[in-house]
């Protein structure tokens, strides 16, 4: 993982993070696109389109949570190499 600098920004912390890990805010993105679109599509009246955005989104928040523990996996290694 990245190293922690003495006042480091939010733009800097989210970009360092971003860095160590990119599939986790991609992750949630893609999570709250589909559950955006779905719930559009059911205030619209297209009930089958909005099932699959909720499908969708359980997916996407599975890849998340896999990212994140992959995520932690990984950095626990180089932590004990270190």
């Amino acid at each position: 993982m990245g190293t922690v600098a003495q006042g480091e920004t939010t733009k800097e912390k989210f970009a360092r993070k971003f860095n160590d890990n990119p599939f986790v805010p991609l992750g949630c993105a893609a999570t709250a696109g589909a559950l955006s679109y779905g719930l559009w599509c059911f205030r619209t009246g297209r009930t089958q389109m909005s099932q699959n955005m909720m499908r969708m989104r359980i997916l996407a928040q599975g890849f998340t949570i896999t990212a994140l523990v992959a995520g932690v996996v990984i950095s626990a290694g180089k932590a004990i190499k270190s």
